[in-house]
């Protein structure tokens, strides 16, 4: 893509996502059901931190565009660096991880993670846009222009080092208030819950993989954009 287009995009894109976020963290409190949204409130959510993720991983690739754009090439080369950095670490994977991983449970069983409640509170729309629409923008990405991936060990300490973030979070919260984020994980005991959280990090470094294998064939290792 030309330079203005890939700005156009990535500006359309961050709205969208700055929109989409916002539109779930405004959820009127007496709307919401008694069961989600307390200790915590969104924020405990995955889908939601994703929403923000993408929000800031679309801002920086706009401001790299608008730097290109300028000739300000100096300036680009860092923050292209971070863009890449941010995309191939976090923004592809986490993206397919909640967008494959949600709707495999929801259709075994909506209720592990996604209440029939929240339906009268959370609109369809939104409920793909957090769900599905996250994949289409991720590999939409992939397709539009090349990234530059670190080499294998520094991205997955960086992508194991968030995901301890996260699970020390939910637990965190567990310890708390004495309920799950997600109520799927009641169904575990200590050492299932710990396979579980194992799994889902074997899943989520297989997404980073395969991310990195699509930019590889349809790029090849020479074409990045500085």
């Amino acid at each position: 893509m030309e330079i203005s287009t890939l700005a156009t995009y990535h500006c359309l894109a961050f709205g969208w996502y700055f929109f989409v976020a916002y539109s779930i963290t405004n959820v009127r409190t007496e709307e919401r059901p008694s069961e989600v949204f307390l200790y915590g409130g969104q924020w405990k959510y995955l889908t939601v931190l994703n929403l923000v993720l993408q929000a800031v991983f679309y801002g920086v690739s706009f401001l790299a565009d608008v730097l290109r754009l300028i000739k300000k090439r100096r300036c680009a080369k860092c923050i292209i660096s971070s863009r890449d950095l941010l995309f191939s670490v976090l923004a592809f994977p986490v993206s397919t991880f909640v967008s494959i991983s949600f709707w495999t449970l929801y259709t075994y069983n909506r209720e592990l993670v996604y209440p029939k409640s929240l339906d009268g509170v959370i609109p369809l729309w939104l409920n793909h846009a957090m769900h599905t629409a996250v994949l289409l923008f991720a590999v939409l990405e992939i397709l539009a222009m090349p990234h530059r991936y670190p080499a294998k060990k520094k991205g997955l300490i960086l992508l194991g080092f968030v995901a301890f973030l996260y699970i020390s979070w939910v637990l965190w919260i567990y310890s708390v208030t004495g309920e799950w984020v997600y109520p799927l994980f009641a169904l575990f005991s200590p050492a299932g819950l710990a396979a579980f959280f194992a799994g889902s990090l074997a899943v989520v470094i297989s997404f980073y993989n395969f991310g990195e294998f699509l930019n590889r064939m349809i790029w090849g290792q020479s074409k990045f954009c500085f």
